[in-house]
C-alpha cells in the first residue's frame, strides 16, 4: 500500500472517529438536562458532565490529527 492510500485511510478514520465524539457530545448535551430533573439522577447527571468534557477533550485531539493529515495530503 502507498503512503497516500494509507494517509487517506487515516484521514476518513479520523473523520468518522470525530463523527462518532459529536454524536456521543450531542447526546451528552441533551442527556444532562434531562438528568439534572431527577434528583435521584444527580450522580448519573454528574458522570454525564465527566463524560461529555472528555469527549469534547477527544474530539479536539482528533482533529488536530485530523489536520495533520490534511497537511500531509495537501488538503
Amino acid at each position: 500500500m502507498k503512503n497516500k492510500e494509507i494517509l487517506q485511510q487515516a484521514l476518513a478514520a479520523r473523520k468518522e472517529e470525530i463523527f462518532g465524539y459529536q454524536i456521543n457530545i450531542d447526546n451528552y448535551r441533551l442527556a444532562i438536562p434531562l438528568a439534572e430533573a431527577d434528583p435521584e439522577l444527580k450522580e448519573f447527571s454528574d458522570q454525564l458532565k465527566s463524560l461529555l468534557a472528555s469527549e469534547i477533550l477527544e474530539q479536539k485531539k482528533a482533529a488536530v490529527i485530523l489536520k495533520v493529515l490534511q497537511i500531509q495530503l495537501g488538503e
